[in-house]
């Protein structure tokens, strides 16, 4: 049974950071690609970003240059370093992986105050 459990979000002011973590089981990370999603209140889910099997990595516009993913594939586990937060980044964050068939975890908030 595949399991993704994030963690890491919270209450930060603008310009703070966070780093979020995705950590799974039943799945492994090295073979797969890994992408950061949110979901502000009343909006769609929006893309934030991926990290490949391989480690390459692409970005939503809106992040770039301030967001890292990365992973750490001894501890299954793939982050997001949010620098520079932004009010308009206040969402609850979800990690998603998969292949034919996609996992999703369950979310954890971000809430960044102006």
């Amino acid at each position: 049974q595949v399991q993704l459990v994030e963690s890491g979000g919270g209450l930060v002011q603008a310009g703070g950071c966070l780093r979020l973590s995705c950590a799974a089981s039943g799945i492994n990370f090295s073979g797969t690609a890994t992408d950061w999603y949110r979901q502000a209140p009343g909006k769609q889910r929006e893309f934030v970003a991926t990290i490949m099997s391989g480690g390459n990595t692409n970005y939503a516009d809106s992040v770039k240059g301030r967001f890292t993913i990365s992973k750490d594939n001894a501890k299954n586990t793939v982050y997001l370093q949010m620098n520079s937060l932004k009010f308009e980044d206040t969402a609850v964050y979800y990690c998603r992986t998969g292949r034919i068939r996609f996992y999703w975890g369950q979310g954890t908030q971000v809430t960044v105050s102006s």
